[in-house]
């Protein structure tokens, strides 16, 4: 059988299966200072080095997540907490349940960016659209814009969306879910705030992803814990 349904989710590749195994028997704690614990951090920390360099990103501002759903949630309800709620959701009429779910959660207005009978995001409209933004009225703006769409494989215009909602005081978020591993991935190219991945994507383990935040962009905690 040819399984080609890697947009859902692509088999775990045999290289990454071995670096779990390894990852596996340091099994201890890595916030511990004791030898194991270092070693253990040691592993994380070089994964997150890993992706970083993917992406184009310096590694202490990426945060893992246990999937591209926890880190599109992480990014749009923590910065519309961070916020304070004073903001307004922009989301494209295709993005994934994903992003559409958590951002109806988020407690603030959304709306639905526009897209052209091609799938992609209307430049036009979101022009206009931020022409007539009131801050006082609105908040800020925050675009959620996918770089990939799963189902079309359409490429969005996604650093020419952020560079118009940047200077129009808003924030973006990126679900890079799709992109990684099949286009470039660059966050300085891109300009957004904040970018969603998940491994099983890309050959990784279920269970796993990741979110860059840009730094300095508002963002509260979405769990607690230690």
């Amino acid at each position: 059988m040819i399984y080609a349904d890697y947009n859902a989710t692509a088999p775990l590749h045999p290289e990454v299966k071995l670096a779990m195994l390894a990852a596996m028997e340091a099994g201890a704690n890595p916030s511990s200072v004791h030898g194991p614990g270092r070693a253990a951090r040691k592993i994380v920390e070089n994964a997150r080095g890993q992706v970083a360099l993917a992406i184009g990103a310096r590694a202490q501002d990426v945060v893992f997540t246990s999937g591209g759903t926890e880190a599109n949630a992480l990014a749009l309800r923590g910065a519309v907490a961070h916020l304070d709620g004073q903001c307004t959701l922009l989301v494209s009429a295709i993005e994934h349940e994903a992003v559409v779910k958590n951002a109806g959660y988020a407690g603030v207005p959304v709306e639905t960016a526009y897209v052209t009978p091609d799938g992609v995001l209307d430049l036009d409209w979101l022009a206009d659209r931020l022409s007539r933004w009131d801050m006082g009225r609105d908040g800020r703006p925050i675009l959620s814009i996918m770089l990939a769409n799963n189902e079309t494989g359409v490429i969005q215009p996604v650093a020419e969306a952020a560079t118009m909602v940047r200077e129009a005081g808003g924030l973006t978020h990126c679900d890079a879910v799709q992109g990684l591993g099949k286009v470039m991935v660059n966050v300085g190219l891109l300009g957004v705030d904040y970018l969603a991945l998940a491994g099983h994507k890309v050959g990784g383990p279920q269970g796993t992803g990741a979110l860059w935040i840009r730094s300095g962009a508002p963002l509260k905690p979405i769990l607690f814990g230690g």
